[in-house]
């Protein structure tokens, strides 16, 4: 479901639910001593889209590879790689792709319903507010805050590995178009790639199977 958002040089691998109820199958020993005392759930989501990255980078022609987790969850990829996660209730993926075509890349699944109370406010600025009022009108189905959360992300997903550097929620802004794009406009310093400042990540979003999906791809 994710590779219809994304271009043809990532690969990516989604499954809906856990692909074994091992708790520890196809994991690397490095991988299994970071989620040795976590909860059975925990265990699943872990392994599953561990799983889902190495299929994604076998199509790439890539060994197979511990994925360990470093600050803020960001994944330590192998050199030459980069690549984003997702998870969440009923669906996980992963997508990779070379650094040499791709600089970096962030995506995100969500179930489509509305965010708790309160949520919306605080992850989120009054113009991109008034924008999602105006996306509800022409796509009543998809719920917008969930959309503009999983939005912002897959921004700092993209964000992340270039800067290291922490981005708030209300660092981005973002405008929704009803077809099936976005752009978020960084409201702090935007990461150099290649000698050039991207102040602006651009994405695209789709909906189905009761979920919201986003993704988010800078080219090398």
């Amino acid at each position: 479901m994710i590779e219809a958002i994304l271009p043809p040089e990532v690969a990516a691998v989604g499954v809906f639910g856990d692909l074994s109820p091992r708790e520890d199958c196809g994991l690397f020993p490095a991988e299994t001593a970071v989620i040795a005392r976590s909860v059975a759930r925990r265990r699943a989501e872990f392994t599953t889209v561990r799983l889902c990255a190495r299929r994604a980078m076998d199509e790439l022609g890539l060994p197979p590879a511990p994925l360990l987790p470093g600050k803020r969850g960001a994944v330590s990829w192998p050199d030459g790689v980069t690549g984003s996660m997702t998870h969440c209730a009923g669906y996980r993926a992963a997508a990779v792709a070379r650094t040499g075509a791709i600089a970096s890349l962030g995506i995100d699944a969500e179930p489509n319903r509305p965010l708790p109370d309160g949520v919306l406010e605080v992850v989120s600025l009054p113009r991109e507010r008034a924008g999602l009022a105006a996306l509800a009108r022409r796509r009543p189905k998809v719920c917008g805050d969930r959309l503009l959360f999983s939005a912002k992300e897959s921004v700092f997903k993209t964000w992340y590995p270039l800067t290291r550097r922490e981005l708030d929620f209300t660092e981005a802004e973002l405008d929704f178009d009803p077809a099936g794009t976005f752009s978020a406009r960084l409201l702090v310093p935007g990461p150099e790639v290649a000698g050039q400042r991207h102040d602006t990540f651009c994405g695209r979003w789709s909906v189905g199977r009761g979920f919201v999906l986003t993704a988010i791809v800078l080219p090398a």
